[in-house]
C-alpha cells in the first residue's frame, strides 16, 4: 500500500509556523538598531553563513541588493583562503549561525574585530562566540527542527524570515519606491507589471501636435501622417487646449458643412484626459477602458497643460499589458 506523507508534511510546516511565531515575538530594539546601522552603510552589506545558513545568507543578500541595499554573499570557508580581502572597513558584515559557535566563522570574527568592521550576528545561543563578539545581536529563539529534530528546517525558516524583515524594513526606511524597484527588475513578469506610461509613450516629433487655429484640412493630413487617429491641439503658449480624433471628423461634418472655414478649436474636445508619466501602464489601461478612449495625453508632475507624450492603446497591447 502506498504511504500517505501528508501528515509528515503538515508536521514539518507546523514546526516552521511555530518557529516563525517565536521569531515574531523576539523582534525588538536590536532589530531597529540593525536597520539603522544598515541604512547608513557607506559600502556593501556582506552576508555569510555555514552550510544551510550559508544558503540562507545568499538569498538574503540577493533580496537586499534587489531593493536598493548593495550586498553580496561570502563563503565562510573561502574567506579563510584569501576572500577576507573582499571585506572593506566601510562594509557591514552579517553572520548567520544557529549555534553561533561554528568553527568556520572564527577567522571572520577575528578579522572584523581587528579591523573595527561592524558585525551583526544572527544566532540562537547567548553563550556563543558570535553573540559575544557582535556589535548588534539578533538573537533568534531556539526552535524544534524536523527530521529527528536534527535537520535544519525550522531554524533556516526563522533566519530567512528575519532576513526578509530586514530587507523590507530597509525599503521603508530608505523610501524605496515601486519605480526604484523597477530599475532592478527590468525583465520578466515583475518588470512588465512595473512598466510605467513613460516606458511606452511616444515623445518629441512623434506626438501629433497642431495649433488650435489650423483648419480641418491640415488636421486631417496630420492624422493620416501620424497614423494614431488623433491630434493634440495647442494654443500659442504651447499648452494643450484640446484633442481631436478621426471619429470626430464625420460627426463634425454632419453638424457643420462649413467646417473648412473655421479653426479646429471650434470643434475639438476641450480639457482632454491627461495622465502622469510615472503612472503604471496597467493603471493607464484601466483609465482608457473606463473612459472608452484609445489615446491619452501624458504630462509630468502636475502640469497637465504641458503634454510631453501620447499613449495609444496599441502601445499597451504590444507590451502585453493587461
Amino acid at each position: 500500500m502506498k504511504k500517505n506523507y501528508n501528515d509528515v508534511a503538515k508536521k514539518v510546516i507546523d514546526l516552521q509556523i511555530n518557529a516563525l511565531k517565536k521569531v515574531k515575538s523576539s523582534i525588538g530594539k536590536p532589530f531597529n538598531d540593525a536597520v539603522d546601522l544598515l541604512s547608513k552603510c557607506q559600502s556593501k552589506v556582506i552576508l555569510c553563513g555555514v552550510g544551510k545558513s550559508g544558503l540562507i545568507a545568499s538569498k538574503i543578500s540577493a533580496t537586499l541588493s534587489s531593493v536598493g541595499t548593495s550586498s553580496f554573499a561570502l563563503s565562510a570557508s573561502d574567506s579563510s583562503h584569501g576572500d577576507l580581502g573582499s571585506i572593506s572597513k566601510k562594509d557591514i558584515l552579517i553572520l548567520l549561525s544557529y549555534s553561533g559557535n561554528t568553527n568556520e566563522l572564527m577567522n571572520l570574527i577575528q578579522y572584523v574585530n581587528r579591523n573595527r568592521i561592524k558585525l551583526i550576528g544572527v544566532m540562537s545561543k547567548k553563550n556563543s562566540i558570535l553573540y559575544k563578539n557582535s556589535d548588534i545581536k539578533l538573537l533568534l529563539p531556539e526552535v524544534k527542527e524536523s527530521g529527528h529534530g536534527i535537520v535544519p528546517t525550522s531554524s533556516t525558516a526563522a533566519q530567512l524570515a528575519l532576513g526578509d524583515a530586514l530587507a523590507i524594513s530597509l525599503m521603508v526606511k530608505k523610501k524605496f519606491s515601486k519605480l526604484d524597484f523597477k530599475k532592478y527588475h527590468p525583465s520578466g513578469n515583475i518588470g512588465k507589471k512595473l512598466r510605467t506610461v513613460e516606458d511606452l509613450m511616444l515623445t518629441g516629433g512623434k506626438i501629433p501636435f497642431i495649433n488650435e487655429n489650423e483648419k480641418i484640412e491640415k488636421v486631417i493630413k496630420l492624422i493620416n501622417k501620424k497614423k494614431l487617429g488623433v491630434v493634440i491641439i495647442r494654443n500659442k503658449k504651447l499648452e494643450t487646449s484640446g484633442i481631436f480624433v478621426d471619429g470626430d471628423i464625420k460627426r463634425t461634418i454632419q453638424l457643420n458643412k462649413q467646417l473648412q472655414d473655421k479653426p479646429i478649436k471650434n470643434y475639438m474636445t476641450k480639457n482632454p484626459i491627461s495622465i502622469d508619466k510615472d503612472m503604471l501602464a496597467e493603471n493607464a489601461l484601466g483609465i482608457m477602458n473606463e473612459r472608452k478612449v484609445t489615446s491619452i495625453c501624458v504630462h509630468k508632475s502636475s502640469n497637465k497643460k504641458k503634454t510631453i507624450g501620447i499613449l495609444h492603446i496599441h502601445h499597451l497591447i504590444n507590451a502585453d499589458i493587461s
